[in-house]
This record gives C-alpha cells, structure tokens and sequence, in this order.
C-alpha cells in the first residue's frame, strides 16, 4: 500500500496543462489509461490501465504496477512470468488523463500473457467486406500455458 496521494485536477487550464503538479485526472471508475512501449525501440507493448494505488507504486517503486479490470485487483508486471517492466521514464498528457511508460522488460523481454512481446499480434483488415485478424508473425517467447498453469 502507497502512502503518496495525488492532488485534485486544477480547474484552471493552464494550471493543469503547464503547471508543475502532477494530478492525474483519473475516469468515474477511478482509472487512467496507460501506453506502454519499449524505452529502446520504441514499440507498443501493451496498454492498461492504473488506479491511484497503481499509480503511486508505480513512481515508488520503479516497477511496472497496473489495475487489472478482469480480476478487480492489483496487478505487478511481471510478478508470474518474471517479465517485470522496468519504468524508464513516465509522461502524462497534456490534460493528465493517460500516462505513458517507456519501460525495459526484464525476463524473456516478453509483455502479453501469450508469451509474445507485445500485446499487439494481429493486424486488423477488411477481406470481402468483413473485419478479420491475420496473425503479424511474432511467435511466443514463453510457454504461458506452463507460466499461468494454476496449483492444483
């Protein structure tokens, strides 16, 4: 548990967008948007999502910390798969409603619970007028059926 709180958003617009204070305005559930790429290559990692707790551990600690909506809980990158994410450096918006974290990943260098680097695999298109997904070629870097496999 963080002890770091994080001011309320100025009303002033200018405050919020030039200012020094960094108060995240986080959504009616409580959450912010997170962007995460690599810190050397750049690429799209993943995207996620953090609660002020996520948020301050995060700063705390150096280590990746998200909110996951699916299980209602704390997340700590990593924590299972040993692909902890490393921030680099930490931006806000100018509105300070989503966060960007360029990050090194430890482990496998891996950051989808597939075993793949990145959350993003598949391409998005149109065949005979239909939406469909083909598969970008990136291959799982760990077994995730091993990694995830819940104790009997």
């Amino acid at each position: 548990m963080s002890a770091l709180q994080f001011p309320e958003a100025p009303s002033d617009k200018k405050a919020l967008e030039e200012g020094t204070a960094f108060s995240p305005r986080f959504d009616a559930a409580g959450l912010v948007t997170a962007v995460v790429t690599d810190a050397e290559d750049g690429k799209l990692l993943m995207v996620a999502h953090m609660n002020a707790e996520a948020l301050a551990l995060t700063l705390e600690t150096g280590i990746a910390h998200y909110w996951s909506r699916s299980r209602n809980a704390l997340w700590k990158k990593g924590e299972t798969s040993g692909n902890v994410q490393t921030v680099v450096e930490m931006l806000t918006d100018c509105d300070q409603d989503s966060i960007w974290l360029r990050v090194k990943v430890l482990g496998h260098d891996a950051t989808c619970h597939t075993g793949r680097r990145s959350c993003f695999y598949r391409t998005v298109g149109l065949n005979d007028g239909k939406a469909v997904l083909a598969d970008d070629g990136s291959r799982p870097l760990f077994d995730a059926g091993e990694t995830y496999r819940k104790p009997v």
